[in-house]
């Protein structure tokens, strides 16, 4: 049980989740919110004594709620769950972040203002007079740098001693009301009564609206006697807050006779910017950077081929380094594998369980293992430009080019994201408000070329192109985005209910990418990525070993007598338009859909290479493929056929609970499947004319 439950909230890139994490280290719990499927993150943390359970909610702009997450945030924190809000603001983009802020004061919970990013303040040369600032806000204000670790204590202690003291109103707020000369008593009265919502209020409206959040207030008091805040309700009546009006009806005829939200939110930002006036200080003494870098990395034509620069720039890195780090691994792997070897012979173990354990499992589960230096350096590039602030900014560049494919720049967040794995990817596309939106950003993001697949694409194109090995590997990244893009316009113009929308979304500061927060990122990718080796490959790599040693006879001398080679050998017909008419390579491709990783471990199992990522292993593989008549035209469609078919079975599941249907994942597969046979038999077949 907790002392204490503490509730993050905040804009998206405010720095969040950084000083969620700052808090809660890796000592995270991920779950879905009661009948969503929106991720709730809880972590715990120990404070003199106490046990406090924090929940770092969606990111949101306001309690306006109309993508999925930012209704589950507004609930858990409207809900009896929430002992105290900590508001989270980038201290950068003050004025930006600062309307959420108003919106939760009036909620009447317990709210601490963490000012965050106070150093990019500093280095800009700004200042924030922190003695003004809590007066006007009526809240306690707290400044700290979740990147340097400060200011973290203090927040605490601010948050359990303001537990439970709702801020809905302030002594401490003295903005001046507006001079209204009294003509009559009732008048007088009026501005009597104006003069005192100032003085225990944050914000006040102008006497319209104030005048109708009276009435409305006793309305709500007689009506609904137990609910809290009467004045945060009647404010969100006025602005016809679907839920609110749904929850509590009202006769408001003759009283409410159009939408207030455009007026009230004018009023709102009118008093953020009389704030700014009074508590920030020069505000223009240092450009930001940001504005520089933002003339040339989102620029209306350059913007997308720099981007496909930087994202070369990352897959160099993950063939150079990752591939000298391999080394290490492929040299440990060998040594592993003779030592099993000849210790289960020492044993006079049975021959078939040593093939087992030497030739199934060690050859398809270490031959996975390997990679994964390049897996580390692809997922640390990533974390390194999405914390850095970059990655926002490509969603606003493909703005223009996703709308005249029929979806709006957030679409694109989604297939960002499928460049590290496909299944965050699609689950982020619960932030499209519209569900023809998600439904189509569903179908084409796993044609993004996501990690599990450069396995396969570092095995090829090292035997296969030589120097060229970078530059085809990163090509399929381009064509998957590519197709991608296609497939949008394509659904778009054969499914005419699209609304696009226009893209809202945050540019935070550029900043120098936190250390800590990387580390927690490419830790529980890399944590995937192992234990989807120690699970999914283990148990495909026993059963590919079995059905490729056992036939109707038992087990077989000749692997061509397998099960596996029957099933492979039905469906050569069909792959051999496309380049890839050999039954080991049909087998291999079935059993990639438990996890894309799994072709290169069942290549390792196929022909019976032990350490298959080995510059050995890569020979003997060659060698046996191009007595084959394998060609590198051959390995290139192999390399497409495996970037555009079926995604692996945790995609599938995801796709079929995101959109609650089977036709749907039904319907990715199938498409998917179509694209990649056709794709592949178009370059395979004009390739055999050219060459």
């Amino acid at each position: 049980m907790s002392d204490l439950n503490i509730a993050f909230i905040g804009n998206p890139n405010c720095g969040k989740t950084t000083l969620f994490n700052a808090y809660t280290g890796a000592n995270l719990k991920v779950a879905n919110w009661p009948g969503v499927t929106v991720e709730k993150i809880e972590g715990k943390m120990k404070y003199h004594g106490k046990t406090f359970n924090l929940v770092d909610l969606p990111g949101t702009y306001s309690l306006t709620s109309y993508t999925m997450e930012e209704k589950v945030s507004r609930e858990y924190i409207m809900s009896d769950d929430v002992d105290v809000i900590i508001d989270v603001a980038d201290a950068s983009s003050f004025e930006r972040n600062l309307y959420l802020t108003l919106q939760l004061i009036e909620l009447g919970k317990p709210v601490v203002l963490a000012l965050n990013m106070m150093d990019i303040v500093e280095e800009r040369g700004m200042e924030i007079d922190m003695h003004r600032l809590p007066e006007m806000l009526g809240i306690p204000v707290v400044p700290v740098s979740a990147r340097k670790r400060t200011g973290l204590d203090i927040l605490m202690h601010a948050a359990e001693h303001h537990a439970g003291k709702p801020h809905d109103i302030t002594e401490h707020h003295h903005h001046e009301s507006p001079t209204i000369e009294p003509i009559c008593d009732d008048d007088y009265k009026a501005n009597i009564k104006l003069h005192s919502k100032h003085h225990h209020y944050v914000v006040v409206y102008s006497d319209e609206i104030e005048e109708k959040i009276d009435i409305i207030v006793a309305m709500l008091r007689k009506n609904y006697p137990t609910l809290k805040n009467y004045r945060w309700h009647a404010i969100k009546i006025l602005e016809e807050d679907s839920h609110i009006l749904k929850k509590y009806p009202l006769d408001l005829r003759g009283i409410v006779d159009k939408n207030y939200e455009s007026q009230i939110i004018n009023q709102k930002y009118d008093f953020i910017q009389e704030v700014i006036d009074e508590v920030l200080v020069n505000k223009d003494s240092k450009s930001a950077t940001t504005d520089t870098a933002d003339k040339i990395l989102t620029h209306r034509i350059w913007g997308v081929p720099i981007f496909l620069a930087i994202m070369a720039v990352v897959f160099f890195l993950t063939f150079t380094v990752g591939d000298f780090l391999k080394g290490f691994f492929e040299n440990w792997l060998e040594s592993f594998s003779s030592f099993v070897s000849s210790s289960l012979i020492s044993l006079n173990a049975n021959e078939t369980l040593i093939s087992l354990i030497v030739d199934g499992i060690i050859a398809g589960v270490g031959g996975i293992l390997t990679f994964l230096p390049n897996i580390f350096i692809l997922f640390l590039a990533l974390a390194f430009l999405e914390d850095s602030g970059y990655m926002s900014r490509v969603a606003y560049v493909m703005d223009g080019i996703m709308g005249k494919l029929g979806l709006s720049g957030r679409a694109f967040i989604p297939m960002l994201l499928g460049f590290g794995c496909t299944v965050p990817a699609i689950m982020a596309s619960r932030s499209l408000e519209n569900k023809h939106d998600k439904a189509r950003t569903i179908l084409i993001t796993p044609f993004m070329s996501c990690s599990a697949r450069l396995p396969i694409y570092v095995m090829f194109s090292h035997i296969f192109f030589g120097k060229y090995a970078m530059l085809a590997a990163y090509s399929m990244y381009v064509i998957g985005f590519a197709v991608a893009l296609l497939l949008a316009l394509i659904i778009s113009k054969i499914d005419k209910k699209h609304n696009v929308n226009d893209l809202l979304i945050e540019l935070p500061e550029y900043k120098t990418p936190n250390a800590r927060t990387i580390a927690i990122y490419v830790w529980d990718k890399i944590k995937d990525y192992l234990s989807k080796a120690g699970t999914t490959i283990f148990i495909a790599s026993i059963i590919l070993w079995f059905i490729l040693n056992f036939g109707l006879h038992g087990k077989v001398i000749n692997m061509s007598d397998s099960f596996g080679a029957q099933i492979g050998k039905w469906l050569v017909p069909i792959m051999a338009t496309c380049g890839l008419g050999y039954w080991q390579i049909v087998v291999a491709l079935i059993s990639g859909v438990a996890a894309k990783e799994v072709v290169v471990s069942s290549m390792a199992v196929l022909y019976g290479i032990t350490n298959i990522s080995s510059a050995d292993g890569m020979t003997t593989l060659s060698n046996i493929l191009s007595q084959s008549g394998f060609t590198a035209l051959n390995a290139y469609s192999m390399m497409l056929f495996c970037l555009l078919y079926v995604p692996c079975i945790a995609t599938i599941a995801t796709i079929k609970h995101e959109t609650n249907s089977h036709k749907h994942a039904i319907l990715a597969v199938v498409l998917q499947l179509g694209v990649a046979w056709l794709i592949s038999t178009l370059f395979y077949q004009v390739g055999r004319m050219i060459f």
